[in-house]
């Protein structure tokens, strides 16, 4: 039997629970999870979608395209405004959880890699992970990105 791990937005309205552990999981730097979750890093868990349902909530979502080419769509509480959950491209179907949404213990697995380490805060130690990538193993720009977007170069 596979383990449940529910989770929400801080209003509590959307709640979302999830089977399994996570794959890929990771922390990433990149200017997007950065402006996305308005924090210095995201700490990122994706899920196959018949391991995830959302519960409850009124979510709104937002669009949009990575330098790469490749769309986000990032989905979030229609009151709160925490995002609940996101789907990239690159990754196909799978649902990318935010660590910090999870009910405790928050951060029941451990983190397999690190990337966009080029935009890392300064503030921000050693992060024990599987690897650490200066941007991404599959990182390709295509599309030319106003200056805020492009983080460190």
């Amino acid at each position: 039997m596979k383990s449940l791990h529910e989770g929400g937005c801080l209003c509590g309205e959307a709640r979302y629970v999830v089977s399994g552990y996570p794959h890929p999981r990771g922390v990433c730097h990149c200017r997007y999870c950065q402006l996305r979750t308005g924090s210095a890093f995201a700490v990122l868990a994706y899920f196959e979608p018949e391991n995830f349902s959302l519960r409850s909530g009124q979510l709104s979502h937002y669009e949009f395209t990575s330098e790469s080419g490749k769309k986000w769509d990032v989905n979030f509480c229609s009151k709160c405004g925490t995002t609940v959950y996101y789907q990239l491209e690159v990754w196909g179907d799978l649902i990318g959880i935010d660590g910090g949404t999870f009910d405790p213990p928050t951060f029941f697995y451990d983190i397999a890699g690190e990337v966009f380490t080029k935009s890392k805060a300064h503030f921000i130690g050693d992060i024990t992970a599987g690897g650490h990538y200066d941007t991404s193993p599959s990182y390709e720009p295509k599309i030319r990105e106003e200056q805020r977007l492009k983080g460190s170069d």
